[in-house]
């Protein structure tokens, strides 16, 4: 079973604490809606950070490689009467998309990209999508999460709908974490619990990597922040935040 193929079903009861408005935000301070400029949301999911992005004016486009999590996406997008081009796509094999203003790849997405070359062809690819000026949005779990944060499981949740029990162990690679969860989804007709399993694989990099690799690709003016804040990254941040212009 393919990462997020079941998870698509809950995932966004279980993303609500995720604070979606601070990143269309964030985009919109740097790269604000001028023209109706074309943004693409690399691992758009569920289609959450898409629909904000067109609510604000932006030619949006969408690409994940789940068929499932875009399938949600398209629902919910037609029950808003919204059309946006949607495609599955690994985002390291990304094609077909020129003179973009904005890509983003939020909500740590590009921590399944496990190979440190899987990772540079992505940057390579958003490289040659943008226009001379376009910008590239994308945040990352920090060393600490995923070296100590994550190493506190289990982790539990349970709302009387959705139940689930999360381990997590150290993958193989320096950095890298392996999800394992087992969730309990009510179903609606018969009020009987649904079980089944996911099996998740994330990598992160240290900061100066990501750096270093977006200049030798050929980004300048590369910024970086922690946590939702304007605020440089200290050595207990969660969350990285990078942006870089072409």
């Amino acid at each position: 079973m393919n990462s997020y193929e079941r998870f698509a079903i809950v995932y966004d009861e279980l993303m609500q604490d995720i604070p979606y408005d601070q990143y269309v935000e964030w985009v919109k301070k740097h790269a604000p809606n001028k023209q109706y400029p074309h943004l693409l949301d690399v691992g758009c999911g569920t289609g959450t950070l898409s629909l904000l992005f067109h609510q604000e004016g932006y030619q949006v486009s969408g690409i994940d490689l789940s068929e499932d999590m875009l399938a949600v996406a398209y629902e919910r997008l037609q029950a808003k009467g919204i059309t946006i081009p949607l495609f599955t796509m690994s985002m390291d094999e990304l094609e077909g998309f020129t003179e973009l203003d904005v890509v983003t790849i939020p909500i740590d997405s590009i921590n399944y990209l496990t190979k440190t070359e899987a990772v540079i062809e992505t940057l390579k690819r958003i490289y040659d999508s943008l226009r001379e000026g376009g910008q590239l949005f994308f945040d990352v779990h920090s060393l600490f999460k995923m070296d100590h944060i994550f190493m506190e499981s289990p982790f539990t949740y349970d709302d009387g709908e959705v139940t689930y029990i999360w381990y997590t162990e150290p993958g193989e690679d320096e950095h890298s974490i392996y999800h394992q969860m087992t969730f309990f989804v009510k179903e609606k007709a018969s009020g009987l619990f649904e079980r089944f399993e996911e099996e998740h694989f994330q990598r992160t990099f240290p900061v100066e990597m990501y750096v270093k690799l977006l200049k030798g690709i050929g980004f300048v003016d590369v910024e970086v922040t922690a946590d939702w804040t304007d605020e440089t990254p200290t050595e207990e941040s969660e969350r990285i935040f990078i942006r870089a212009i072409k």
